[in-house]
This record gives structure tokens, C-alpha cells and sequence, in this order.
């Protein structure tokens, strides 16, 4: 978004489809960066709870994404923050999706080797893929674009040193491996977990940004929480050791790994506008995993 509404900023009219819902708003605090939306603040009121809002201007495809949260709240209760309203206003001639989320206090996760945090992620994933999700869109389904061919046309440099016809064969089969009936989140790492206080002993926890939820096996989550743990300092070994012993990643046969880790360090270098750290740790993982099957 190129524009972040402050609270005053917004229109009338939308403040006062919010406050019909929360009552008079005190101070309120601005979220960091990464809301795909027009605006994003914690509403602070006298004597009550805080409530995160969420706003989104004009018929798009955030707004879409927005949609898709307050939907999958109802799916997977108890692990995204609840839903507390929702209404859909005209303010200025133009649309607007507004949403109040019960706000979670709470840090991100730390995902360094050893940390306390770690044990409640596995209980989380494993809570994920219980989760039965047939109608959600499959993520077979989402992927299939050729992201290795495009790259060798696009951003030669970036494959000089893969074997580009091994690469595009592990990636067209990743598609059928990653199908299932289990609920998907696809884009979990450390930002989208809130671990409260005493998360240890059944505190609030919570995973955010449920805008792309799949169908999918229910090994994939932790297998692109991998990627994420091997960036906050485990080597590749030790973050699948982990993810083999605390979570359904066990589950997952070798080829489908493989399969997965090439397509997205093609899907994720593709992609690589602004998160070419992020890609850079999705090839090392690839490359790491075609040596290991070698």
C-alpha cells in the first residue's frame, strides 16, 4: 500500500462504522510494516480491551486478501486472532472493508536453534494440520507456473551453476506432491506468530495473516517453516531434524521435499523484488537437498 492511514486520516464514515462497534476510541497505535492494507492500528478505549483494526480502500485484490482472513478466522478458531466485527461502507465515493480482531499481546516467535519458542511452534503446526480444509482452493492447484524457465530467460545470472533441466523436472512434479486435504497457511515465519505471556503453559498463541489458505499435505507448513529456521541459524540438517521429530513434516516422503524445496527457491527468486535475502536462503535449501538425494 502506498498510503497507511493514521486514525484521524480515515473518513468520517469509517470511523463511525468502528466506533459503532467498539465504542469511543482513545489512543491508538499504528502497526509496522507488512499490513496489506490502507490501514492498520491498535484501538486503545477506557476500561475495555483493545481491538486491532484492519481497513482496506477500494475493490482490489487486499481487499480480497481481507476477505479471505475474516473467513479463515472461522476455520481454524482459537489459532487466528477472532474476528470481533466486520462491515462494508461507502465513505468518499469509494468502498471500504473494515474488520476489528481481538488483539493479541505478545512478541514474535524466536526461531533460533534452542529456543523455548520452538516446542510451542510444533504444537502449533500440528494444530494447523488437523485442521480438515477439502474446500479451500489446493495448492497443487495454485502452483504450476515454469518459475526455473523464467529465470534462465529473465535473470540468467541467478541459475549459472543449476542444472536447469533437473530443476524444471523437480518442480513440475511438486504440484501432485503437495496435494492434500489439510488446511495450508503457506506463508508462516517468526512475524506471524504472537507468542503471549506464558505460551509454555497454554497461553495465548496465535499465527496471523491467514489471506492465503490452501488444501494441501499436512507436512507442507513445517516444510517452508524450515526454510525460515535455517535463516534464523539452524543448517539444514538440524531444521528438517527438527521438523522430522516434533511435527508432521515426519510424514513427508524425500521426494516431495525435494520436489518442494525447487519450486519455491524458483517460486520465491521469481518473486525476488524486495526478499532476495529470503530467496537466497530458498536456493540454499534447494541446493542443500538435490546434494543430500544425490
Amino acid at each position: 500500500m502506498s498510503t497507511r492511514y493514521s486514525w484521524s486520516e480515515l473518513p468520517d464514515a469509517v470511523r463511525a462504522a468502528v466506533q459503532a462497534h467498539t465504542g469511543p476510541i482513545g489512543r491508538t497505535v499504528a502497526a509496522g510494516a507488512g499490513q496489506s492494507c490502507d490501514a492498520a492500528l491498535t484501538l486503545c478505549r477506557d476500561g475495555m480491551a483493545p481491538v486491532f483494526c484492519k481497513a482496506v480502500k477500494g475493490i482490489s485484490r487486499e481487499m480480497r486478501w481481507l476477505r479471505t482472513e475474516v473467513e479463515s478466522a472461522g476455520l481454524v478458531g482459537g489459532l487466528a486472532p477472532a474476528v470481533l466485527f466486520s462491515a462494508d461502507l461507502v465513505a468518499d465515493g469509494e468502498d471500504w472493508f473494515v474488520v476489528g480482531f481481538e488483539h493479541v499481546a505478545g512478541r514474535p516467535a524466536n526461531l533460533a536453534p534452542g529456543s523455548p519458542d520452538l516446542p510451542v511452534l510444533a504444537s502449533l503446526l500440528d494444530r494447523i494440520g488437523a485442521v480438515s480444509a477439502p474446500h479451500l482452493r489446493s495448492l497443487g492447484d495454485r502452483w504450476g507456473a515454469p518459475w526455473w524457465d523464467r529465470l534462465a530467460r529473465d535473470r540468467p545470472g541467478i541459475v549459472s551453476g543449476w542444472d536447469l533441466a533437473e530443476v524444471s523436472a523437480w518442480e513440475q512434479k511438486a504440484p501432485g506432491l503437495v496435494r492434500g486435504d489439510r488446511l495450508v497457511h503457506t506463508d508462516l515465519h517468526a512475524d506471524q506468530f504472537v507468542i503471549g505471556a506464558g505460551a509454555d503453559a497454554g497461553g495465548a498463541v496465535r499465527v496471523l495473516d491467514w489471506a492465503w489458505p490452501a488444501s494441501g499435505a499436512a507436512w507442507v507448513d513445517p516444510a517452508f517453516l524450515v526454510i525460515r529456521l535455517i535463516g534464523a541459524g539452524h543448517t539444514p540438517a538440524q531444521a528438517e531434524a527438527w521438523a522430522r521429530a516434533h511435527t508432521h513434516f515426519a510424514d513427508a516422503p524425500q521426494e516431495a521435499v525435494t520436489a518442494f524445496a525447487v519450486y519455491v527457491a524458483g517460486l520465491w527468486t521469481a518473486k525476488a523484488a524486495t526478499t532476495d535475502a529470503l530467496a537466497r536462503l530458498a536456493r540454499e535449501y534447494a541446493r542443500w537437498r538435490l546434494r543430500e538425494r544425490a
